[in-house]
């Protein structure tokens, strides 16, 4: 077989039309499709279009569906057991932004959006709340409203991988697909359902028995921005140190050429989407990871057989014919450049030189993907932090996480569970500790730390 070579122009049709053509404003906004149709039929082949770059662009668009609107039929579980449909046929719209949830903009008939600018809509009327839903303008939302009532409610990949821009008012904006909500309160939101023993007698089948008021401590106990997607796997609700078992919420943009996703590994970016789709959106289709039947480990799991979750007899596979496409436009989604005037230019240069050299920082976030090429995965004895989240997983290390659009996601401290509220603190830490340097501290000075510092805030 002979290989293939793309041709620079190739590669540029490649990039317009499958960004342009996709109408993913966030990624190349000034992309028209006629100047996507003119650089299409410069292909190679004489005029030909080329169908990898057609193919591309329909991935994209197919992906940015799925990821923004696509429930993988989850209703079953949000609407049939959890009955979320009910409270959040009450909710003000002032209470929905209060836990988090955001409104795309671009989704509102312009009336709408004068009407908003002007403060002519009524944030404390819950019947707003089903128009927006009604509007698919809620993000992750899915609502189906009949005769003023929620009939149904699912949840999408954008529910907490997307935030917006708040142009027009806070939680009130343009879509920003692939960044994490820092606002969103999951916790608060599940809290909500009439139906919370669900998961209490889920959670008792890994052994002790759980009641509806631990299952709301728990639920108290993440708050903004953060969620566990173990809790149904080893009810491990807590640390033993009565903290929050849930992890900060990542960013689902910057992820092309990174192998494992998530904070603590277990698997690729498909290997996520699958995951959390099947075994947290709770949507129907197939999953599998024989590692979670391991009973010692993961006992909730290994009782509900979410080592081998299928779509049931008669029903059709909602998730994997889907993953392609996801996993196509998440990779398509960049770490967003450090605005303007957030750091310091000069400061930040002498920091990347410390980055690369001394602090030894590059030695695992290694340029430009600021993560290790392979299987980026180390101990917690490495990074000379508690195991806790470690032994949760499969291969019981933390990934080395990328760190391109780290100024997007500073909200709710750093690490997996945002123990270092600062990238001071972090550094400090790594200085300390002698993180990449074998334990031995580095003994970085006051200036260089602050370099440091600005050099990340600039990636």
């Amino acid at each position: 077989m002979r290989p293939i070579v793309l041709a620079t122009s190739t590669i540029t049709s490649f990039l317009a039309l499958a960004l342009g053509a996709a109408g993913c404003r966030d990624i190349a906004p000034e992309a028209s499709a006629a100047s996507v149709d003119e650089q299409a039929a410069s292909a190679p082949d004489r005029g030909k279009p080329d169908p990898v770059v057609l193919d591309a662009a329909a991935m994209v668009r197919d992906g940015r569906r799925i990821f923004r609107f696509d429930t993988f039929g989850d209703e079953a579980f949000w609407t049939d057991v959890l009955r979320l449909n009910e409270p959040i046929s009450r909710v003000s719209p002032r209470t929905a932004l209060a836990v988090g949830l955001k409104v795309d903009v671009e989704a509102l008939p312009k009336k709408v959006v004068s009407d908003l600018r002007a403060g002519r809509v009524n944030l404390d009327d819950p019947a707003v709340t089903l128009a927006l839903l009604q509007a698919d303008a809620v993000l992750g939302v899915k609502g189906v409203v009949e005769g003023g009532r929620l009939r149904s409610i699912g949840i999408t990949c954008a529910s907490c991988h997307s935030t917006v821009d708040d142009s027009l008012a806070p939680g009130i904006g343009r879509r920003l697909d692939g960044w994490p909500n820092q606002d969103l309160d999951v916790g608060a939101i599940v809290s909500l359902s009439p139906n919370l023993q669900a998961l209490a007698d889920v959670l008792s089948k890994g052994g002790t028995p759980v009641d509806v008021d631990t299952v709301k401590q728990v639920l108290a106990s993440w708050g903004p921005g953060k969620y566990d997607a173990e809790l149904n796997l080893d009810a491990k609700g807590l640390r033993p140190d009565g903290k929050a078992s849930a992890t900060v919420i990542p960013p689902a943009f910057g992820l092309a050429g990174v192998n494992l996703h998530t904070w603590t590994g277990w698997g690729s970016v498909p290997y996520w989407n699958a995951y959390v789709a099947a075994t947290q959106l709770r949507g129907i289709g197939t999953f599998f990871d024989p590692r979670l039947n391991d009973a010692a480990r993961f006992p909730v799991a290994a009782a509900t057989g979410l080592g081998d979750v299928r779509p049931g007899p008669g029903k059709e596979d909602l998730i994997t014919p889907k993953l392609g496409a996801l996993h196509f436009y998440q990779l398509a989604l960049k770490a967003p450049p450090a605005p303007e005037g957030s750091f310091d230019p000069a400061l930040a240069a002498r920091g990347k030189a410390l980055f690369a050299g001394r602090a030894k920082c590059a030695t695992c976030h290694v340029p430009p993907l600021f993560t290790e090429p392979g299987w980026a995965m180390h101990t917690a004895e490495e990074l000379a932090i508690d195991d806790f989240q470690a032994k949760r997983s499969p291969d019981e290390r933390y990934r080395t996480a990328p760190l391109k659009g780290l100024w997007t996601h500073t909200k709710r401290g750093f690490y997996h569970d945002g123990r270092f509220e600062t990238l001071g603190a972090v550094v400090d830490h790594y200085d300390a500790s002698g993180v990449g340097n074998g334990g031995t501290p580095l003994g970085l000075g006051a200036s260089e730390k602050a370099a440091l510092v600005e050099f990340l805030k600039s990636l």
